[in-house]
Order: C-alpha cells, then sequence, then structure tokens
C-alpha cells in the first residue's frame, strides 16, 4: 500500500475511534444521572438512535476504507500496465532501429523467428517472423510454406506443406512488406508423429528461395524477447 493509502487509513481509523468514544461518553451522560432507576422511554429511544447513527458511522468508515483499498489496487494494477506498455514500445523502437536505422547491418531475406504454440494435441499456431533490410523501400513479395520432419513408428518422416495444411494443393502463405512482417497461420501434426525439426521456407516472387530450419523445441518455446518484437 502507498503511503497516502496508509494516511487515509489511518485517518479512518482514528476518526472511528472518536466516534464510539464520544458515543460511549453520551450514553453514559444519559444513563448516569437516571441509574439508579433506569432510563427513561425517552433516553432509551435516544439510546437506541445514537446506537444506530453510530453503527452508520462505521459501516460508512468501513465503506471508505475498502473503497481506498480498491482504488490502491487499480492504481497499482493501472501503473503495472503502463510500465508494461512503455517496455513494450522501448522494445519496439529497438527493433525498428535494428532494422531500419541508419548504422542497420543489411541483412537479406530472412525469417528473424518462428514462434509454435499448441492449440489442440495436434494442431499449432505458428507465427513467422519476416525481415530483411537489404534493398531498402523494396517491397518483398512471395510465399512462405512450413515443413516438419520427425519420427512416426520409429521411422523418419516429413510433411510437406499440404500435409501440414491437410490440402494437398495448398499455397503458401502470402507476405508482402518492406522492412519486416508477421505471418501467422495452423498446422496439423498426424497421430503419434514426434516433429523434430521445422523448416520455414520463402519464394519470393523474384529472387532465390530461402530455407531456414529450426529445432522444433527452438521453435515452441519460443518467447516474446522484448528485443524482437515488431509492432
Amino acid at each position: 500500500m502507498s503511503r497516502g493509502a496508509r494516511l487515509t487509513v489511518y485517518g479512518l481509523l482514528a476518526v472511528l475511534v472518536l466516534a464510539l468514544g464520544f458515543g460511549a461518553w453520551g450514553l453514559w451522560t444519559m444513563f448516569g444521572a437516571g441509574a439508579r432507576h433506569g432510563p427513561t422511554s425517552a433516553q432509551w429511544h435516544a439510546a437506541q438512535d445514537r446506537v444506530r447513527e453510530l453503527e452508520q458511522q462505521v459501516a460508512t468508515l468501513s465503506r471508505s476504507d475498502q473503497i481506498s483499498r480498491e482504488a490502491n489496487r487499480d492504481l497499482q494494477a493501472t501503473l503495472s500496465d503502463r510500465e508494461e506498455q512503455i517496455a513494450g514500445l522501448r522494445a519496439d523502437v529497438a527493433f525498428y532501429e535494428r532494422f531500419v536505422g541508419a548504422t542497420a547491418q543489411r541483412r537479406g531475406l530472412a525469417v528473424h523467428e518462428l514462434k509454435l504454440q499448441p492449440q489442440t494435441d495436434q494442431a499449432w499456431h505458428f507465427t513467422a517472423t519476416l525481415t530483411q533490410n537489404l534493398n531498402r523501400g523494396a517491397v518483398n513479395r512471395g510465399r512462405l510454406q512450413l515443413s516438419v520432419e520427425g519420427t512416426r513408428g520409429g521411422k523418419l518422416e516429413t510433411l510437406d506443406w499440404g500435409r501440414l495444411r491437410q490440402q494437398s494443393q495448398a499455397d503458401g502463405m502470402a507476405y508482402s512488406f518492406k522492412y519486416f512482417q508477421q505471418i501467422e497461420g495452423e498446422i496439423v501434426l498426424p497421430p503419434d508423429f514426434q516433429p523434430l525439426r521445422v523448416t520455414a521456407r520463402l519464394q519470393p516472387d523474384n529472387g532465390e528461395r530461402v530455407d531456414q530450419s529450426f529445432t522444433w523445441a527452438q521453435a515452441a518455446d519460443a518467447q516474446d524477447d522484448a528485443a524482437q518484437r515488431p509492432g
């Protein structure tokens, strides 16, 4: 809890203690003088009214304390969210500068990162980050396909793009970008297939094909590195 919130809570508690103290003194004052003969009806009703008033004050103070705590939690959550947004923006800037900055190293068409996320036992969602800054300003167009090597029944097996997409004539995923782009899609592995390696194949409309391989464990365990996230 922040210092301001603590001071607010302490202040509420102090008011509550004072209210209860004055309430007790008031009851003693009303009943003390007539204690030998018992309280009158008027005194009794006045006491009941005072008790209800004090109960209402306690309820109000308790609610105020709860609101203060909730507001503090909301503030902390908002600050945490803003810090994450700032970190993300800084990561985006670092990523952009790596490819479009004046001192950026020139690189041709490549798969900067390939990430796989399980959807079901056989279905996987992939995210491929494509990059290039060799031809500045030029638009790169083409198609992306994946293939997966693994074992099934103790034998090596390679699944091409058509089998992964469960369409024999499946087209690759189209891409078109100047510096970087993320391509997302779904692939499906057959039952009892143990994947070992995944290969991303980029076929530009004009230019030579680019193949890049990643171990399955590397792609499946890939995290959103703050320095590698494109916006």
